[in-house]
């Protein structure tokens, strides 16, 4: 062989070891030695704001995984936009398993129906599902609505009925409700949770539907009174209000809360986190904390939380269509 050609040949061989150096430092730490991971906190991005029952849940979820994980998982809260400012967010950190994040059903199969949203399903890596939200159809404890069939009677007038919601899916169960019994329901819109149990209290709406944690403690002060849980189970709360499907309406709301990573983490930090993440919110001390945030534990794994997701944006495009539902921008 000539000088020359073995002088090429090396050359060759010397560009792909530099190349193959090169994509290895390229590569996030924890893909290149997962058994290590994590070497240090790993970040959640909590879609919601601090205090509400997402925000509650996501950190007792975030804490009971740090016990397994023997490494911090800082929470972040990254509020707006319906819970979607946050879930975009996720979408665009960097894929080495060190930035996690909440993504509920409602950012993934309501909202971006309603509101341009700049991530689809396919722009994440789901972990597991992690617990279960649940929802209930309440008035004042004065109304004269005393079962949800008066409350249809009331909605079928040419008034029709004033109802509270400060986003999907909470609205979405009074239109369907509407849709399938006749009645008119009219939306007045609040931005959280707390504002839309002080327009109830205060009389500026006749109906609201919302978690155990906005209704429960005013049930038991003799302030508000549970129609119907809106979700496919009772209120273990109050387990004497019968579901809206008890009661003969073919209504019911699902809702779910999971966590991701961006799209690309590598596959041995997904499974190590899906086991972790699972073992937490099966968990018999986080149960009784997730309770008080009007949510039930659910462990799915990434793959079944995904395809829940799925389900129910297809799902809900054909009752938002249904319930005629503006677009918000």
């Amino acid at each position: 062989m000539s000088q020359s050609r073995i002088t090429t040949k090396r050359s060759f061989l010397a560009a792909c070891a530099a190349s193959v150096c090169a994509a290895s430092l390229c590569l996030p730490a924890a893909a290149q030695d997962a058994s290590k991971y994590p070497e240090r906190e790993v970040t959640m991005i909590i879609n919601y704001g601090a205090g509400g029952n997402t925000d509650v849940a996501a950190r007792a979820i975030g804490n009971a995984m740090e016990g397994l994980l023997n490494k911090p998982v800082v929470p972040n809260n990254r509020s707006g936009a319906q819970g979607t400012l946050g879930v975009s967010s996720l979408a665009k950190q960097r894929a080495d398993g060190y930035t996690l994040g909440i993504v509920t059903f409602s950012t993934i199969a309501i909202t971006p129906h309603l509101m341009n949203v700049d991530y689809t399903v396919d722009n994440f890596d789901f972990i597991a599902g992690v617990a279960r939200y649940r929802y209930g159809v309440a008035v004042r404890a004065d109304s004269p609505y005393k079962t949800v069939q008066d409350l249809i009677d009331a909605a079928r007038k040419d008034k029709g009925v004033f109802f509270g919601a400060p986003s999907a899916p909470n609205n979405i169960a009074m239109f369907e409700l509407g849709r399938k019994s006749g009645g008119k329901f009219e939306q007045v819109s609040y931005k959280s949770g707390a504002e839309t149990v002080s327009a109830l209290l205060g009389g500026h709406v006749d109906v609201i539907v919302q978690n155990p944690s906005d209704i429960v403690p005013h049930v038991k002060a003799g302030k508000m009174r549970l129609l119907a849980s809106a979700s496919p189970m009772r209120w273990k709360e109050l387990p004497d209000v019968p579901t809206l499907k008890e009661q003969g309406f073919d209504v019911e709301i699902d809702s779910w809360i999971g966590l991701a990573f961006p799209k690309g983490t590598p596959a041995a930090i997904r499974e190590r986190m899906e086991k972790v993440a699972m073992t937490a919110a099966a968990s018999a001390q986080l149960a009784p904390i997730l309770e008080t945030a009007g949510v039930d534990p659910a462990a799915l794994t990434g793959a079944e939380y995904r395809s829940k997701l799925i389900e129910g944006r297809d799902a809900m495009a054909i009752a938002i269509k249904a319930a005629n539902l503006p677009r918000m921008n």
